[in-house]
């Protein structure tokens, strides 16, 4: 049960029809809850909308911002994020093995896998990584750039996994349990 009711879509006032409108153009014509409770504070929705697709139309690859936003779910046991970065993998065809490993920082891919190693030690760090840890994301081909990318994918997906588990939103995509790795090991 939400703990923030979500705005009803056709009960939005004009800024935030506009901003569901956004959304459709992104998701296909569906307006999914996460995006209906941050509506609540159409700020946050708009700032959500304005940093999330600017980093869409960055140097970092569609598949490693997701194995990304999917680590960072997990890391947080966020199941609303999980289960909506689950669909969105889906779609980019980023089957089930490489869904798990990037569930822990980990690819098949040696160049996403070291941006994701970078990604853990951004979050577990919370920005205070080591030399040893920029060094080695460089090494793997990354510039300072989509080093800065990381860094922001890695933010906004805790924004998102804070909000969702704060209001407590109802998961509207297939469920998938944070955690269920660890207890299937």
């Amino acid at each position: 049960m939400p703990r923030i009711q979500p705005i009803a879509i056709d009960a939005a006032d004009p800024e935030v029809q506009g901003l569901f409108q956004q959304v459709r153009q992104r998701t296909g014509g569906a307006v999914p809850n996460f995006f209906r409770n941050a509506a609540v504070a159409p700020a946050v929705l708009e700032g959500y909308l304005g940093a999330s697709g600017a980093l869409s139309r960055g140097r970092l690859s569609a598949e490693l911002r997701e194995e990304i936003a999917l680590a960072i779910a997990e890391a947080n046991a966020c199941d609303y994020c999980l289960s909506a970065h689950s669909y969105v993998a889906d779609s980019l065809k980023l089957d089930g093995d490489e869904r798990t490993r990037a569930r822990h920082f980990r690819s098949a891919d040696p160049k996403r896998g070291a941006g994701l190693a970078f990604a853990l030690a951004v979050f577990e760090q919370r920005g205070h990584v080591s030399d040893a840890a920029l060094t080695a994301v460089h090494a793997a081909g990354f510039d300072d750039g989509e080093v800065l990318e990381i860094v922001a994918v890695v933010a906004i997906n805790i924004l998102t996994n804070y909000l969702n588990d704060v209001a407590r939103v109802d998961v509207d995509f297939p469920r998938i349990h944070a955690g269920e790795l660890a207890r299937a090991a």
